[in-house]
């Protein structure tokens, strides 16, 4: 079995500073020579952090893209389930071609995987929220323990 070998994994500054090159206009050559990556890899961070890709093709010299809109505010869960009823009932149809079952069907592992996601981010979120309560209490316990130790 061949396994492709794994590049080194981004650190939060490399993330940050290929969100800001790419927001100055940077094309993906650019950012590659600048961040000692390889074009592809820059490619597929772009395209997991959900930026605009821009590549200049060497053939044509014309500027290609792909870009993701991000939306305002997540989905709910409702939306999401109501999104995957509609998919799996269309289904239903004998008359759809290959590529509406195709479609259909990736709206539906979709939706699946979203839901997944939005469970881990609300749980995330919960976590967050104590740890900063934590932390406000540790410093507070701190200040009064100082308070104790000097008065």
């Amino acid at each position: 079995m061949f396994v492709l070998p794994k590049g080194k994994p981004w650190s939060h500054a490399q993330v940050k500073q290929l969100q800001e090159l790419r927001e100055n206009g940077k094309t993906v050559a650019e950012i590659a020579q600048l961040m000692d990556k390889s074009a592809d890899a820059v490619k597929q961070k772009l395209r997991r952090l959900g930026l605009k890709v821009v590549t200049l093709e060497n053939t044509e010299g014309s500027t290609t893209s792909s870009e993701v809109i991000l939306p305002e505010d997540l989905p709910s869960i409702e939306m999401t389930l109501l999104k995957l009823a509609a998919a799996m009932k269309a289904l239903e149809d004998p008359k759809l071609t290959k590529t509406d079952v195709m479609r259909l069907r990736t709206l539906i592992q979709a939706s699946t995987i979203y839901q997944k996601r939005y469970a881990e981010y609300v749980d995330y979120r919960r976590i967050e929220r104590e740890l900063v309560k934590a932390d406000e209490l540790f410093a507070r316990l701190k200040k009064d323990g100082d308070a104790r130790e000097y008065g």
